[in-house]
This record gives structure tokens, C-alpha cells and sequence, in this order.
């Protein structure tokens, strides 16, 4: 049996601005289990990154703030927890990898001297264990040479290489939990496969759990075990990555599928377009938030917000759709189509060389 190492019950978290109050996060649950990935997905806009930064309280305060809710880590609720107790936390149980690993990274320091410092500020490592230890982290996310890539500058640094060195120093003390804010999202699409592949190595190797957050499911196929759907601040679809993938019952989630491009050289491929945008949340809808977006909304969708419908012990559904009276509806024929695509699409070669000597 899986043991939880992360529970989050009813988070909401607000920002005040001049228009009033955005409250870009709305109620919240999850929870995490020792050694597995679950991935946040969404369009932007949708709270995912929200939602993690609160994990790690790096909401800035002003102008946002936790309202409601608590975030349970090793018997500690981090949401109320003394700033002094969560800076021993922070980059030592709970690490981050952001999205863009050029404003992640100090332009002025060395990348050796980056990965050392929380080696010494959390692990007290003395200098010459502490720079031993990031060589060996920057030989572990495949670095090459990586003595004389510890005195270099981040300029002199790919992105990839960064996003690498990023890894590397979110590693440095072998993390409880490490989220990944879409951290392939500024790579090309080579170098992101191999960061992708990279994370899953690692996992086994260090028994971290993974929160993944992301807007492809493309890269959730691959990487995740569990899977939370986010639409305006809410999570609105979770279940097995298998449960998503083949068996989705959210509207949004459709939505998401059916954009997905896929390798199918037959015909004309559709790419079916969510229409909308996603919710003000300075004044959040009345009922579903997917209502007005929605092709099978009915009435009860813009009166009353749909609870949580139970399709399996992991699979749950945030949408009157599932209730015993709605009328049934099978997910569009884009959604059926990728349903036979995903997701060994992802994993499989389309081009396979040898090289001679």
C-alpha cells in the first residue's frame, strides 16, 4: 500500500487588486503518494502554478494570500506554518523546477557555486563536500565535463543544459517532493523529450514523488501515473492516467484531448479548439465554470455548481453530466480517434538511425 506523503484539503488562494478580489484558486483537494507522478493539467489561467506555489508558500503577500484551506506534509500544515519553520523545508523536502531556467538561475554566479548553496545551507556540507556532491549531481542529470561546467556561467549554458542545471540543484538534497512547473515548456522538442526522460530516471533513482504541472497532455501521457484536470481554479476531472486518456467524462477534458495533435499520417487531421476563454475569476460564474464554453451545458450548469460524481476509487468528475437523471453523451469523435492514438504514440520512434564507424 502507497504511502501519502502530501494532502491538500479545500485551498483557496485570492489576490486583491484594484478591481476587487481574483480568486484564482477555488477549493481545491489533492493529495500525493510516495514515488509517483501526478500531473496538473490545464489551459493557462486555469490555477495549476497557483496552486503549486501555495505548496511551497511562494505566493508573493501582497497581494496574495492563502484564504482557506490547509496543506498537510509529514503531520505539518504548511499553509499555516512560520515562515522560519518553511524555510527548512523549502529546498530541502519540497523543491521547485520553474519554467524558465534563464530567470531561475543567478547570471552572476557561477552554476557550481548555485548547486552548492543549498548543499550547505540545508545539508551543513563544508566546501569541498558540498562542491564533490555537484559534481556528482551535475554528472547525474548528464552534463559532460562536468568539473569545467562547475565554474562556468549560466550564458555559457544551452537551454536545455540550464534546465538540466536547474534539475540539478532542485536534487541537491534529495527532495521529498519535487514539482515541476512545465519545465519543457521554453525547450524544443528534442531536448524536451530528454528532460522528460531524464525526470524519470531520476525518480527511481532518488524515490521522489513528482507534481508535474502542465497544458500537454501530449507529455502527460508519458510521465504521470495520476492525473487532475484544472479549469478556473478548480480541479474539475482526476483519475489514472489511463482513466483520463481512455476513459474521460469532463467536457473540458474532451476539449483537451480533442487539440491534441497526434502522428496519424491518414487524411486530414482535425484539431478541434476549445471555444472561449477561460472564466473571469474577479467574479467567478455562477454553477459550472466550463458552463458557457460548454456545447453540453444545460440549464442546472449555470445555476448551481455540480459536486464531485465517483466513477471509480480514483476517478471523480466535477460535472452534472454524471448525474443519474443528464442525458447521455459520448465524448466527440476527435476524443474517440486519439483514444486509439495514446499514449504508446508518444513512446514510439518515427525514425530509427544507426551510426558507422
Amino acid at each position: 500500500m502507497s504511502k501519502r506523503i502530501l494532502e491538500v484539503n479545500n485551498l483557496h488562494v485570492s489576490f486583491n487588486t484594484h478591481g476587487g478580489e481574483v480568486k484564482a484558486v477555488r477549493g481545491v483537494d489533492f493529495h500525493l503518494d510516495k514515488g509517483e507522478t501526478l500531473a496538473i493539467v490545464g489551459e493557462s489561467g486555469s490555477g495549476k502554478s497557483v496552486t503549486t506555489k501555495a505548496l511551497m508558500r511562494l505566493i508573493p503577500n501582497p497581494p496574495g494570500f492563502i484564504k482557506d484551506g490547509n496543506i498537510m506534509f509529514e503531520g505539518k500544515d504548511l499553509a499555516s506554518l512560520p515562515e522560519k519553520q518553511m524555510e527548512k523545508i523549502r529546498g530541502k523536502d519540497i523543491s521547485m523546477i520553474f519554467q524558465d531556467p534563464m530567470t531561475s538561475l543567478n547570471p552572476t554566479m557561477t552554476i557550481g557555486k548555485q548547486i552548492m548553496e543549498p548543499l550547505v545551507k540545508h545539508q551543513n556540507m563544508n566546501k569541498n563536500d558540498a562542491k564533490k556532491r555537484a559534481i556528482e549531481l551535475l554528472k547525474l542529470v548528464g552534463l559532460p565535463s562536468p568539473e569545467t561546467r562547475f565554474k562556468q556561467y549560466p550564458h555559457q549554458f544551452s537551454g536545455g543544459q540550464r534546465q538540466r542545471v536547474v534539475i540539478a540543484i532542485a536534487l541537491a538534497c534529495n527532495p521529498k517532493i519535487l514539482i515541476a512547473d512545465e519545465p519543457t515548456t521554453a525547450l524544443d522538442v528534442t531536448i524536451q523529450a530528454q528532460i522528460l526522460e531524464l525526470m524519470k530516471d531520476l525518480q527511481t533513482k532518488i524515490e521522489t514523488s513528482i507534481i508535474f504541472i502542465t497544458h500537454d497532455l501530449g507529455v502527460v501521457a508519458n510521465v504521470a501515473d495520476r492525473v487532475a484536470v484544472m479549469y478556473g481554479g478548480q480541479i474539475v476531472e482526476s483519475g489514472t492516467v489511463d482513466e483520463i486518456f481512455y476513459d474521460p467524462r469532463h467536457p473540458y477534458t474532451w476539449g483537451l484531448i480533442g487539440s491534441m495533435p497526434t502522428t496519424d499520417t491518414e487524411g486530414e487531421q482535425e484539431l478541434v479548439a476549445i471555444p472561449g476563454t477561460p472564466p473571469d475569476l474577479l467574479n467567478p460564474p455562477k454553477g459550472d465554470a466550463f458552463a458557457l464554453r460548454s456545447e453540453y451545458a444545460m440549464k442546472i450548469d449555470f445555476e448551481e455548481e455540480p459536486p464531485y460524481y465517483k466513477v471509480s476509487d480514483t476517478h471523480f468528475v466535477k460535472s452534472w453530466l454524471m448525474h443519474p437523471n443528464a442525458p447521455q453523451v459520448d465524448p466527440p469523435e476527435a476524443v474517440k480517434v486519439r483514444h486509439r492514438k495514446m499514449p504508446s504514440n508518444y513512446a514510439e520512434p518515427v525514425l530509427v538511425g544507426e551510426v558507422r564507424s
